[in-house]
Order: C-alpha cells, then structure tokens, then sequence
C-alpha cells in the first residue's frame, strides 16, 4: 500500500472516532459498549497505520537517498544538507571517475532541480564562500606526518568585506531578473478653490540583472586530492572558496570590466565628494550629501592607507581628536581592504566610500560549479589534476545615491 493510500484510511478513521465521541457530547452522555468496542477497534487501526506509515516512509527515503534525490522534509533542512557536503569526497568522486552518493549527491540533485539546469562538473553550495580559514598552494607540507595542519600558515589575503558590509543576496535564480523601480513620484501642491490639480505620472525605471560567470583552474596533486585528512578538506574548500570570493568582492566593490558585473564605484549616479581638502568640514559634507538623498549612510570603506591617513588627522583647529578613531568617523563604522584600489595618477588618490551597502543586490544564479580534469598533458605527466571552480552571478545598485564616493585624497 502507497503511503498516499495509507494517510488516507488514516484520515478516514480517525474522523470516524471523532465523530464517536462528537455523538456522546452532543447527548450529555459517555459512550455505549458498542461505541466503545468501535472505538478501540479504530484506535488499533489508526496506530497499526501509523506503523504501516513509517516503513513505507522510510523505504520511500531510502529509494530516494540511493538515485540522489533528498528524502522528504531534508529540503527544508538545506543548510543542514550544505554542511554536511564534502568537497573532499567530490573531488575524490571524480578523480575515480564514479557517481556522487550520500550528502554531495543530494546536494547535487537539487541544486539542479533548483537552478534548472545541468552542472558541466558538480555542485558545491555557495554557503563555502563564507567559510575562511587557511589556503595553501602547495600539496607536499599537507601530508599529516608530524606536522601540526591545524597550525598551518597561510597566504595574506585581502580582507573580503562586501558581503559582510550587507549587500543583499538573491539565491536561486534561473532567467534574467527584472526588478521594478519607480523612479519619479506624484507631485503635490495647493489649488485655488476650483482650481486644477497638476496632471503628474508615476514613471518606473527597473533595476535588471542577467548571469556574469567568474572561474579559475587551479592544480592539485593526486595524493593530496585522496587524503582523507579533514584538515586537508578545509584547505581545500578555503582555497577554491576565496578564488571566487575575491572575484565577486571586487566586482562588488568596482566591476565594470570586461565581462563582469558593474559594482558601486561603476554605476552611474553615484554621488561625488571633494577631499583634497582632508578636513572634518567635508567629512560631515559627504554625509549631508547622503542625507539629502534621503538615504541613511551606513559605513564608510577604504584601503589601509586611507585609514592611516583618517587616523592621523585632525579634525580641525579646536576640535580635540582625529578624523577617525576607534575604527569610527562621524559615529559611522569604517572597514578597510586592499580590494578598494587606488585612483592611477601622478601621484596616485586614495579613495573613500560612504553608502548603505542594502542597496547592493547580489544575484546567484549557480552554486559553486567544480569540475576535475585529470587528463591534462601537463598535469597528468606528474600525476597531478586540474580543477574548475566557477559561479554564475551578478550585480546591481538599487539606488545609486545611497553611495558617495571620493577620490581625491592625497597620499
């Protein structure tokens, strides 16, 4: 019997029980030896269903786990699926040429039911961009001898800030994204009486966005690959992880190059500010612009230079403190990474941007798509494998003036 045949006899008899004691209520009384019979009799048959119930539910899972397909009720549990994903045993899986199985092939499956089409390699969730702890290049010092791998040194990288600044994400896309913007409001004023109301429209403008893909091929060694160490799987999923997220920070940021998404400091309508003149004046002056927009300024973001220039400034004659201190200006928090460049010049301008990073979208049309070749000349030839990461997304600013941007500030 099929559980939607179950739940129905189910459904059927525990209405007929209802219906019993609804009987007895209804006349004041308890219920007859006859009714009591029946009802026991009912009873037995509910739980005996119950029971019937859950074998075939596990069976429906169990069929469902082995062709990759989430068992009922785990999809709402998807970041539970995510965690339990492992980059290390899906580059196992293709490096031995076999099918995903368990968590990365439930993953997988629905990942593609998700997105609506088919992965050139396998899924990885997206969820990975966000988990930072070491990188390595290099496969031969990863081997769990007698070193500590937990204490492994890795790379500087630049700070990924963008996404943490707040930028609001959209998963799960499949077509293009077209997003309506109203772009002029009604116009109101006072009539003499008898008077015309002004005739104004609403106008709209919408905010689009279509897939941007971003990738890179890395090497890794067979051996390191086959490990099984769970520090290695971390070194790993970091690795490939920062590729992309570096990618997408930096187009957050700028973009607007050849084949990426346009970021803030590309978007036109973006608002302008004026700090040759460093001084605590201007500062204030950047954040009036904003408000006058009507937009509230959340943060401020610049390279580490800008910050040690803010930090050893002054405000001004008579007023007692820097320009920033505390890692805040003018009471706004201030981050910091080498993804803000530089404006090119003779000398170069430091740059400095105050906005509410909410107004960023952050489109995901595909999770983190990994692809093992193994059969590169250059690679095969000393037992090494080629790996694929890519991800489909883009970027768009809701409102422009939410941003002021300055790129005059001296070194």
């Amino acid at each position: 019997m099929n559980l939607s045949a179950i739940r129905e006899q189910r459904a059927a008899k525990v209405a007929d029980m209802r219906a019993l004691l609804a009987a007895a209520e209804a006349g004041k009384r308890a219920l007859t030896a006859d009714e009591q019979t029946k009802f026991d009799a009912l009873k037995a048959g509910v739980t005996d269903l119950e029971q019937q119930e859950g074998r075939a539910q596990f069976l429906a899972d169990a069929e469902r786990r082995m062709q990759g397909t989430p068992a009922d009720g785990e999809h709402r549990d998807r970041a539970g699926l995510e965690g339990r994903v492992s980059l290390m045993r899906l580059l196992q899986a293709q490096v031995e040429g076999r099918a995903l199985t368990g968590a990365e092939a439930e993953y997988h499956v629905e990942a593609e039911r998700r997105t609506g089409r088919k992965a050139q390699g396998m899924f990885l969730p997206m969820a990975a961009l966000e988990t930072r702890v070491n990188t390595t290049t290099t496969g031969n010092d990863l081997v769990p001898t007698d070193h500590r791998a937990d204490q492994f040194i890795s790379p500087l990288r630049n700070a990924l800030l963008a996404r943490r600044l707040g930028v609001r994400v959209l998963s799960g896309l499949s077509g293009n994204v077209s997003i309506p913007k109203q772009a002029t409001t009604t116009s109101v004023g006072w009539v003499a009486q008898n008077g015309a109301v002004s005739d104004t429209g609403i106008t709209t403008d919408p905010v689009t966005m279509t897939p941007k893909h971003a990738g890179g091929v890395t090497e890794m060694s067979r051996q390191l690959i086959m490990q099984s160490s769970p520090d290695i799987e971390q070194l790993l999923r970091d690795d490939l992880a920062y590729m992309l997220a570096k990618a997408i920070d930096s187009a957050l940021i700028i973009g607007g190059g050849s084949n990426e998404p346009t970021g803030v400091l590309a978007t036109s309508g973006i608002q302008t500010a004026n700090l040759a003149t460093l001084s605590w004046a201007n500062v204030l002056g950047m954040i009036e612009k904003a408000e006058l927009e009507n937009t509230m300024a959340a943060n401020w973001l610049g390279g580490p230079k800008v910050k040690t220039k803010l930090a050893s400034t002054l405000k001004a004659s008579g007023i007692a403190g820097y320009l920033l201190e505390g890692g805040r200006m003018a009471e706004l928090p201030f981050f910091n990474t080498t993804q803000v460049p530089e404006k090119a010049g003779s000398p170069n301008k430091l740059r400095l941007i105050l906005g509410d990073w909410s107004q960023v979208l952050l489109g995901i049309w595909s999770e983190i798509d990994i692809l093992v070749n193994p059969f590169d000349s250059t690679a095969y030839a000393r037992g090494g494998v080629l790996v694929r990461a890519m991800s489909t997304v883009d970027i768009a600013v809701r409102h422009p003036t939410a941003f002021v941007h300055a790129e005059d500030i001296a070194l």
